[in-house]
């Protein structure tokens, strides 16, 4: 039997969603999601994936960036070109950016599959037209995010190995986090949270979106996996096992590798159709923006069904509110047929 997840009832999906789509892209597009947003320049910036080919194919064509602002974080203009495309005789395509606005320059974290493994990397813009690359890791590493400001003198970030020996040969993915000097050069780093400390994950996690700051600590969301061997076909190909959703927790703010609270449920949860029925990959979300605005309104953004582009808010205190002390998770959630990592 399928274990039963659903959303937290602090969040609302915005009425607009799905905000971004392929029918919205001035050039080929097909896909369009895991878009990083922030305010930047005295507007809202998104920078968006798009796996472009023939709908309803699982083959697709190519990979590349586009960009697109807004004045109110809802109706988006894209831009007549994609932003940028990384493709040579090492890369095969750059995607998955996460955004972050530091001393008024654009920092973006990317993916970045090679022949050689998938690596993560960061790199700055101020104009969206140039991107310089500071650093890039060795495989594989992906899903890697900033933190908007340095802690103790050191930038920091999260970002998620695949120790696939050293985890027992398959996936069991965790978070981690590493510090650096320069944005070049990372080290110290440590385990921030294992996807058996999750509840309603037993395959991996790893970071969603940059963290956001609060007097309590770091916000920030996460994204989970379960995966069922009896699930069949979801979305386009032969087979699709995993369900994936947001959590969210808080982050010490002097020591963001300690976890100090942490949701036993998830954020969202699949279960609108444009999560769980139409698109490349259903039962899929997948946070990669989070912005505080002054009215304490948290406006979150993320990919569903690796097809669109959505849009989630909540209010911060409500948000924080769902970070239970770590203590409170020595009870298992249960939910039948349902196995956690071990």
């Amino acid at each position: 039997m399928e274990p039963k997840l659903k959303s937290s009832n602090v969040i609302k999906r915005h009425p607009a969603n799905p905000v971004l789509s392929g029918k919205d892209i001035p050039y080929p597009a097909t896909l369009i999601f895991n878009a990083g947003v922030a305010k930047y320049q005295g507007r809202y910036v998104m920078v968006f994936r798009n796996d472009y080919g023939r709908w309803g194919d699982p083959k697709f064509d190519g990979t590349n960036l586009g960009l697109a602002y807004s004045r109110d974080g809802i109706r988006w203009e894209v831009q007549p070109q994609p932003c940028w495309q990384w493709k040579d005789g090492e890369v095969g395509r750059v995607y998955d950016p996460r955004l972050v606005v530091m001393d008024g320059r654009c920092y973006v974290c990317f993916a970045l599959d090679t022949k050689h493994g998938c690596r993560a990397g960061i790199a700055v813009t101020d104009d969206f037209t140039q991107f310089d690359v500071l650093d890039v890791t060795v495989p594989d590493n992906r899903n890697m995010v900033l933190f908007p400001e340095k802690v103790a003198g050191k930038y920091v970030r999260l970002e998620r190995p695949f120790p696939v020996y050293g985890r027992g040969g398959g996936d069991r993915f965790d978070i981690w986090s590493s510090e650096s000097p320069d944005l070049r050069h990372w080290g110290n780093a440590k385990l921030v949270l294992g996807v058996e400390d999750v509840l309603y994950a037993n395959d991996k996690i790893g970071p969603g979106a940059p963290p956001i700051k609060t007097p309590r600590g770091w916000l920030t969301t996460f994204h989970t996996v379960d995966r069922d061997n009896a699930r069949g076909k979801n979305g386009w190909e032969a087979r699709w096992q995993k369900r994936y959703c947001a959590g969210i927790m808080l982050l010490d703010l002097n020591d963001p590798s300690r976890v100090i609270g942490l949701s036993t449920e998830p954020l969202l949860a699949p279960e609108t159709p444009y999560e769980t029925d139409e698109g490349f990959r259903t039962h899929v979300i997948f946070p990669g923006g989070m912005i505080l605005e002054e009215s304490g309104e948290v406006k979150i953004y993320y990919g569903a069904a690796d097809t669109v582009e959505c849009l989630a808010t909540a209010h911060v205190d409500d948000l924080i509110g769902l970070c239970s002390p770590l203590k409170a998770l020595a009870e298992p959630l249960v939910v039948p047929g349902f196995k956690r990592a071990p």
